[in-house]
């Protein structure tokens, strides 16, 4: 039996934003002028959603207290500024099944609407596939949100979880659905085909590198670092393949495509200069609000040193473009 009614529902499809955590230079206490800030903007840049402290919010850096703190503070500054309607999606991981079932109950009481997990990795030789289950089909059972698994090799010692794990995984009642950053197209096709996004199991990309490419696979949609940036463009890619959907013409599609390639460079681009840390040096110089600090073990990225190399500067082309677009939207 789990916490939640057998009825769990998935997120709803559309674009979401695993939002960056601004922190003061120095005491790294949480900067809650420019995190409303980037809230708010990314509330009128139209997402369907917020995921709050997933990688790019640092997730694994904070404490409980500031886990529930930003969760609150997140609702209120929508509710506040009336975007009532747009959900949030709480990540919950931690190391042991106890610990996450705490933040999970946490989570609710702050007022998300959905837990993701990222699977354990501290004794990642120790996980396999039947520890795997377990562990997410335990805390999922104690939720009393409706559950997401959170596929991260990145950032979980090369764990990476295949779809015929993650379709068992599906069957559970209180599991709705799944973060694929991995990237991997077959995953999301196998997985997109073989289950209903609006009534059992969603697949989201984890990459904007294949936002475009989800849906058409029958996807639920995306929830990426890059949508910190320019959350325009993926609206509307989004608003585009909707648009497809029912007219089924072809120069909409190559519309959302067009945009899709600049999505795909800038992602590439982004993840080279410096992931987390270049997102908060981007959003800092691009729309006036932030700064770079990081909690370490990360490191601050140096845009000025960036550019000066030529692979640099290719790679700062392909940003700035995404970013003349989103301003002009």
């Amino acid at each position: 039996m789990t916490a939640q009614s057998t009825t769990s529902k998935p997120p709803p499809p559309g674009v979401y934003v695993p939002a960056v955590l601004f922190f003061k230079p120095g005491s790294e206490d949480i900067d809650e002028e420019a995190y409303r800030k980037h809230i708010l903007r990314l509330a009128e840049g139209g997402v369907t959603g917020i995921l709050v402290q997933g990688s790019n919010g640092e997730a694994q850096h904070l404490s409980h207290e500031e886990r529930s703190h930003n969760i609150v503070f997140v609702r209120k500054t929508l509710d506040e500024a009336g975007f009532k309607h747009v959900l949030i999606i709480a990540g919950t991981g931690a190391q042991s099944a106890r610990e996450t079932k705490e933040l999970c109950v946490q989570a609710k009481e702050s007022g998300a609407g959905w837990v993701l997990v990222l699977t354990p990795s501290t004794w990642a030789p120790a996980m396999g596939p039947d520890s795997i289950s377990k562990f997410h089909r335990e805390v999922a059972d104690a939720s009393p949100l409706p559950y997401m698994v959170y596929n991260f090799p990145t950032v979980t010692a090369g764990i990476d979880l295949d779809s015929d794990l993650l379709s068992s995984l599906a069957t559970h009642p209180n599991i709705v659905g799944t973060k694929l950053s991995c990237g991997n197209m077959g995953k999301i096709q196998r997985l997109s085909s073989s289950f209903d996004y609006q009534s059992s199991f969603a697949t989201f990309a984890g990459k904007s590198d294949v936002f475009l490419h989800t849906l058409i696979s029958g996807g639920a949609g995306t929830i990426a670092a890059l949508v910190n940036l320019v959350p325009k463009i993926h609206a509307k890619v989004y608003k585009l393949f909707l648009e497809y959907q029912k007219t089924k013409d072809a120069k909409v599609l190559e519309e959302a495509f067009a945009l899709q390639a600049k999505l795909s460079a800038a992602d590439w681009a982004v993840s080279k200069i410096g992931g987390v840390g270049g997102v908060k040096a981007i959003v800092a110089q691009e729309f006036g609000y932030g700064n770079l600090t990081v909690r370490g073990p990360l490191r601050e990225a140096n845009l000025g040193v960036l550019v000066q190399s030529e692979q640099g500067g290719k790679w700062w082309s392909a940003v700035e473009e995404v970013v003349r677009i989103e301003k002009s939207l």
